[in-house]
């Protein structure tokens, strides 16, 4: 248990950071799947679309921290690889 006061609003402040942290999370995670959801129906417009909105919210996930950079360039490159093959 925190003692200090100091000590008591960092719990607070890492509480709230954690909510915002996984809301964000949360997000990018359903336009990720959404991505995948069009490429497994085989809908080309619909793929890329969903890739439209899901990038920045990827990039958007690795400013904040939530993801490390290069995990999120590297997903958003597989999933734009992938939209590509299908548009083919």
């Amino acid at each position: 248990m925190a003692n200090t006061s100091s000590a008591k609003k960092a719990v607070r402040k890492i509480a709230h950071r954690t909510d915002v942290n996984r809301a964000r999370r949360s997000q990018m995670r359903t336009y990720v799947r959404k991505v995948e959801e069009a490429l497994a129906s085989g809908d080309a417009n619909l793929a890329k679309a969903a890739i439209g909105e899901a990038e920045p919210l990827v990039m958007k996930a690795a400013q904040k921290g939530i993801l490390h950079k290069n995990t999120a360039a590297r997903k958003v490159a597989r999933l734009s690889k992938r939209v590509k093959a299908l548009a083919k």
